[in-house]
């Protein structure tokens, strides 16, 4: 009997490395996919997040990413190569539903592989939006945050997210973000009409379920 439950992803990010938390979460191999949200690795290559994602591939077989800041350019360029990437992509989830992708971040002090210009964070983004806008529904999947929000505080009142993801979002209002990047900044939060989640790291338990059509975007932490 085919199941009446709507769809759902999985969201989850910030692997580096390790499988962390995967095989605790509900639902996992029934799902439609999971998509991770950046740094697969800290700053491993291809082989290394090749080998990751086909042991997730295990417990679901579709899985499409994000590079993220740790990332290095021959994992953006593997994941492209065998259409898991969601880098600069718009994705169909259903007829009424797409997802953006961003990988990468704003520059950090730490000179990580793989940082980007606001610049150029705000020309992928309005490219991506001239593709996306059709859909009734949009998601905006950012391995950075928006900037000046309760998902990018690293501390000391000090915020470390994109300006270019925060005035794309105050201005286009996507249904919502889901983004990783900063650890410690697990939350959600409002930027207009738009939902900001950070689920934080998997190996800290945190991931989220999108159900398309469906808001607000339901943020898990396993305990």
């Amino acid at each position: 009997m085919q199941s009446t439950f709507p769809p759902f992803w999985i969201i989850a990010g910030d692997l580096h490395g390790k499988l962390g938390r995967l095989d605790d979460i509900p639902g996992l191999s029934t799902a439609a996919g999971i998509l991770i949200t950046g740094d697969i690795t800290t700053a491993g290559g291809a082989a290394s997040a090749r080998n990751l994602l086909e042991k997730i591939q295990r417990r679901n077989p579709r899985v499409l990413a994000l590079f993220g800041n740790m990332d290095r350019s021959d994992t953006a360029e593997w994941l492209e190569e065998t259409g898991q990437g969601l880098h600069r992509k718009v994705f169909e989830l259903t007829p009424e539903t797409a997802v953006m992708g961003l990988g990468g971040s704003n520059f950090t002090p730490f000179g990580t592989p793989s940082e980007f210009s606001e610049a150029s964070l705000e020309a992928w983004l309005e490219d991506m939006w001239r593709k996306a806008r059709a859909y009734r529904q949009v998601i905006l999947l950012s391995h950075t945050p928006p900037y000046g929000t309760k998902c990018d505080h690293i501390g000391n009142g000090r915020h470390a997210g994109s300006q270019a993801v925060r005035n794309f979002i105050l201005e286009c209002q996507p249904a919502a973000c889901l983004c990783g990047h900063i650890h410690e900044a697990r939350a959600e939060d409002m930027l207009g009409k738009s939902l900001i989640v950070n689920p934080g790291s998997l190996n800290a338990g945190g991931y989220a379920v999108l159900t398309p059509g469906h808001t607000p975007l339901a943020a898990r932490h396993l305990l």
